[in-house]
């Protein structure tokens, strides 16, 4: 029989007794089973701990529900759906850019199942991976060949390691960023094999500092798109035209990492100009490499566009085969492409779609949820400012408006609260007050965040 008081180790329940639990088992019905076990004897280990110190004296029901706590705590690292308030279209830690259902509806059948993943329906003999995603690729890019694989980190590396390795690489020192998750460009080239030829200073490098530079012997130029930060008043660099042509001279080739990899003018949503793949192409860069999921709008994947002799070279690398990627991601890939190639871009990727809603529109969706909400002065409708993301565009504000909270209650406490709903939403906090940005929430979602800030305003 379960004591109501824990006073001593031998008071505790078993493990098999507390999650068969029927409270424990509803909380835990979301997560499996050995975890649970393994939650259970935690928080009897922290609880015994207490005892031993004769600091705690516990009833029966506040062990269940330190454990329903915890166990709460851990099913919310489950990856879930989550509506976006923050005003961040590409929102690194909220998956980047967001994927339409009509793409993940239409490669549903290609990746359950078999699949012509390797093997060619013509001919009935083993092909080649990903070709037809290779090919839209290159046609998008204007390139001679591309290939793919996991993501934009992995492609810098692999073209670092397969055409620099022992071998030296100029580099502006203005272009020596950090991406996201605390990786480096440094660490990354030293990784590869390569050695840094760095040049210029933080806010300028000049065409002559890589000219300086050619007497190290290098064997190629690497330029990095700075893209997720910008330096402003005194500055200067060579762009890729320029490095391009004192490449073919010299015989050397020039690389351009472009991180978030854009195939479309950006100025008509930002007011902005992002550069292109195209650009970069035209430009004369022998191989071009960016993100998949970032200002493509679609899946997490690292691509690369450049002349067929230097991409079948990067294919033959071994580590060409650590990096590469699946059925899911060639398919969403060439559906995603697709798009690009034939012009319906703006109405099929989601990230497009949102990113054209005018802030006269977004008003109007506020003004719709206030009337849905019903919450007084609890909450107004206020002018904001979204951004791109995903380490693009760092300067460019989109115009936007959001639910503003007023309440007594702290903003950290309110963010938590609609946190841990089902789903969770999450918002930012500006001016020491709660909001819900506008930009990234999909209409599809306006009735079902209205009640959600329906029932959470009754305990604020």
């Amino acid at each position: 029989m379960v004591k109501q008081i824990i006073k001593t180790r031998r008071d505790i329940p078993s493990v098999e007794i507390l999650v068969s639990d029927k409270a424990i088992t509803a909380a835990s019905k979301n997560i499996a089973r050995p975890l649970t076990v393994e939650i259970v004897k935690q928080v009897i280990e922290s609880l015994k701990a207490g005892i031993d110190c004769g600091k705690i004296s516990l009833p029966y029901s506040g062990l269940k529900k330190d454990i329903i706590k915890e166990i709460n705590r851990v099913a919310l690292k489950k990856i879930d759906r989550v509506i976006n308030g923050t005003g961040i279209l590409v929102h690194t830690n909220l998956g980047r850019a967001p994927l339409s259902e009509d793409l993940f509806d239409s490669i549903k059948s290609q990746i359950t199942g078999y699949g012509n993943v390797e093997f060619d329906i013509y001919s009935g003999k083993r092909g080649k991976r990903g070709e037809l995603a290779e090919k839209y690729l290159s046609l998008a890019a204007g390139t001679e060949a591309g290939t793919v694989v996991n993501n934009n980190a992995a492609a810098l590396f692999l073209i670092l390691n397969t055409f620099a390795n022992r071998k030296k690489v100029i580099i502006s020192r203005g272009e020596l960023v950090q991406i996201g998750g605390g990786f480096r460009i440094p660490d990354i080239i030293k990784k590869s094999g390569a050695k840094m030829i760095e040049i210029g200073t933080t806010n300028i490098t000049t065409l002559d500092d890589y000219k300086a530079a050619l007497n190290e012997n290098p064997t190629m130029i690497l330029k990095v798109h700075k893209s997720n930060y910008s330096i402003g008043g005194f500055t200067g660099e060579a762009n890729i035209r320029e490095l391009a042509v004192l490449g073919k001279k010299n015989d050397i080739m020039v690389v351009n990492d472009l991180g978030s990899g854009v195939f479309v003018d950006t100025v008509d949503f930002t007011g902005e100009h992002e550069p292109t793949v195209q650009n970069s192409v035209r430009d004369g860069a022998d191989i071009t490499c960016f993100s998949g999921d970032k200002l493509l709008g679609g899946i997490q994947a690292g691509l690369i566009a450049g002349t067929r002799k230097y991409i079948s070279k990067i294919k033959k690398n071994p580590l060409f085969r650590t990096m590469r990627v699946d059925k899911t991601v060639f398919s969403a890939l060439e559906k995603l492409l697709g798009y690009y190639l034939d012009g319906t871009w703006s109405k099929k990727i989601k990230l497009w779609q949102l990113a054209s809603r005018k802030e006269a529109d977004l008003y109007k969706m506020g003004r719709k949820l206030l009337k849905k909400i019903d919450g007084g002065d609890k909450i107004v409708l206020e002018g904001s400012q979204g951004r791109m993301g995903g380490g693009s565009l760092p300067e460019v504000a989109l115009p936007s408006a959001a639910l503003v909270f007023i309440s007594e209650k702290s903003p950290e406490s309110i963010a938590r609260l609609f946190r841990e709903n089902t789903p969770p939403i999450v918002g930012r906090i500006t001016d020491e007050h709660f909001l819900i940005d506008l930009k990234a929430i999909d209409e599809a979602d306006l009735d079902l965040l209205a009640d959600v800030i329906k029932t959470q305003l009754t305990k604020l």
